[in-house]
């Protein structure tokens, strides 16, 4: 997906709140912004937006010297969903199609995501995912990503954010998850999940977890680790979370299904569904 000029207003708001978040120094935030802003009039709108997210966040590390300003927050975000997975969970297996009752919940926990709203509080996130099973997903793509999922033998999850990681591992708990791996980034970026919140929300302990040896706040073919490379070539069904991921893999000619909440405009557009719709779309 490229990167449209409605974009750029996101990209700055982004910037002031993670340096606000890595520094109390206002010299320091004029001259990250100064930067980012020289950065964005250069970018290719060719592009797909994680992208210039990635030199974003670069820029603010190298200035700032802190490599993950949203650790704290991503730790209150897993808490707060393991909570609620203790609510959830029993709840999820009590309906009539538990991994439909899942996948709509994975979906709606899409809407963890600091990139797209930094105020994001605990009421929002519990209204989203105990809405989410009046949401409408086509029961048809559901009823495929079944069959898909009852056929591949190699399955790559494709991990977004903190905090939701705990609505992926609800779904994969229900799925053959001998046969997933779920992958996070390589390094911190926004509230993306990395190792250390696959290891804080149990993910690690339920299927193998590897990490894509990118920054980025998606999956950008060519930022991956040659071990990450080898794995997506191989997999025979890629689950992918999230926005950033559509943005990033959208053109690939691969199994894909992306698993997704609307929560902007540029991607309402671009998916055709209105801001606030849950996907599950294979390619």
């Amino acid at each position: 997906m490229r990167t449209y000029l409605q974009c750029v207003p996101c990209f700055v708001r982004q910037t002031l709140e993670a340096v606000q978040m890595a520094s109390d120094a206002p010299a320091v935030h004029e001259q990250v912004m100064r930067q980012v802003l020289h950065r964005t009039s250069q970018m290719d709108l060719g592009d797909s937006p994680p992208i210039m997210g990635q030199a974003i966040h670069r820029i603010i590390k190298q200035i700032t010297g802190v490599t993950d300003p949203y650790r704290d927050a991503k730790r209150r975000l897993n808490a707060f969903a393991l909570r609620l997975y203790d609510e959830l969970a029993p709840q999820i297996d009590e309906t009539a199609d538990p991994v439909s009752a899942a996948v709509h919940l994975a979906a709606a926990g899409n809407v963890v995501d600091l990139g797209v709203k930094s105020g994001l509080d605990h009421d929002q996130i519990r209204s989203a995912i105990r809405g989410a099973l009046d949401d409408p997903l086509d029961p048809r793509e559901v009823e495929r990503f079944r069959q898909a999922i009852a056929a591949a033998r190699d399955i790559l999850y494709l991990g977004d954010n903190s905090g939701e990681i705990v609505f992926d591992r609800m779904l994969i708990e229900r799925l053959p998850h001998e046969n997933i791996t779920f992958v996070v980034r390589g390094e911190p970026i926004i509230n993306d999940a990395t190792m250390q919140d696959a290891i804080e929300t149990g993910m690690a302990d339920l299927v193998p977890v590897i990490d894509n040896g990118s920054d980025a706040p998606g999956t950008i073919l060519s930022d991956w680790s040659p071990e990450f490379r080898e794995r997506f070539a191989r997999a025979d069904l890629i689950i992918s979370k999230g926005q950033g991921n559509y943005e990033t893999l959208s053109e690939e000619d691969r199994p894909i299904f992306y698993l997704l909440k609307v929560k902007c405009p540029v991607i309402a557009q671009d998916i055709g569904e209105p801001v606030g719709t849950l996907i599950l779309r294979r390619k």
